[in-house]
């Protein structure tokens, strides 16, 4: 592999690492907001369910994004550098401002805006773009209906058991709930960063003349993602996990399954879903189930105007960086 190519791919592991600490909250907000486990033990629990996440679900949203966004027949590296460089710019100054966004949104804006600029609307795939536009609205609503119903279901059966016994038997339940989000978030998350990694090997001809994911970029991927877990953001994780709304195990519980099942869904069908999204809807599911004035709807807000600013953001960033790399790279 060239050098430029080596260069990008590890430009595609900054934000690999970026996606694992914002995306460290989805993880473990809960499960820390309950004092289930210490911060530090709960992003080792998800960091290594995050990782484990590349022997399961396959490579459908890995294939989706690397073929499915953009036109792979007008992807060079100046827009693959770009879209990479958008999505970092907006990853990172969210997380350091403590703002749960959506990774995923950023990665395809980023790439969906260089490819927009370099080769006009027709090399955008709208049948692709269409499926992420719906679920940036779906996810959220499913995370927070399914977790309003799995609470009342749960609450319906625990309804007789003294409030302590029900709180020690979920505390324990809440370390399964945490593994099964974290997996299902290492098996949509990761395979970002891995359908980018396969674009930059198969336009640079390393994969031949067919689009395949290698194994080896699964778990490369993966292993990034955790360590960005491990590190953690934790000025996300504060707004998460104790902000939005008071958790209980029982409540982190049922907010990390429901949303860990909604996205395990999408993962198995190809679709990259927010994760944040579908944690942060769960979480308000849960909060909703006490009363509404248990979510704090002004934070709530907050989040909901990063979310919708992700895709245009990641895209102009992506933009204005396509043309200043292709100006620079004319000159050589």
């Amino acid at each position: 592999m060239t050098t430029i190519v080596i260069s990008i791919v590890l430009l595609a592991l900054i934000f690999d690492f970026y996606n694992g600490m914002n995306d460290a909250a989805n993880s473990i907000a809960t499960i820390v907001s309950t004092r289930v486990l210490t911060p530090l033990q709960a992003v080792a629990w998800a960091a290594f369910f995050n990782f484990a996440a590349a022997f399961f679900f396959g490579v459908n949203v890995a294939t989706t994004i690397g073929k499915g966004i953009v036109d792979v027949n007008i992807v060079d590296n100046y827009v693959i550098f770009s879209g990479l460089v958008g999505a970092i710019l907006l990853t990172a100054t969210a997380t350091h401002l403590g703002l749960p966004i959506s990774v995923s949104h950023a990665i395809i804006g980023g790439y969906g805006g260089a490819g927009l600029i370099k080769g006009g609307i027709d090399a955008i795939i709208l049948s692709g773009y269409i499926k992420v536009l719906i679920f940036i609205f779906l996810a959220p609503i499913l995370g927070l209906v399914i977790a309003l119903f799995f609470s009342v279901v749960t609450l319906w059966i625990v309804k007789d058991m003294p409030p302590r016994k029900v709180d020690k038997y979920f505390r324990k339940l809440q370390l399964v709930s945490a593994a099964i989000y974290s997996l299902s978030h290492g098996s949509n998350d990761a395979q970002k960063t891995i359908g980018i990694i396969t674009v930059i090997l198969f336009t640079n001809g390393v994969l031949g003349n067919t689009f395949h994911v290698p194994f080896s970029v699964v778990l490369l991927s993966h292993s990034v993602i955790a360590l960005g877990t491990l590190v953690g953001g934790w000025k996300v994780i504060r707004t998460l996990g104790m902000r939005v709304t008071k958790l209980t195990p029982f409540g982190g519980f049922s907010a990390e399954t429901s949303a860990g099942l909604t996205i395990i869904g999408a993962t198995i069908f190809g679709i990259p879903v927010s994760t944040t999204h579908t944690i942060t809807g769960a979480i308000i599911g849960v909060g909703a189930t006490k009363s509404l004035s248990a979510v704090r709807w002004g934070v709530a807000r907050n989040i909901l105007w990063a979310w919708i600013l992700t895709i245009p953001l990641s895209a102009l960033f992506a933009m204005l960086t396509y043309e200043i790399s292709t100006k620079i790279g004319s000159w050589f």
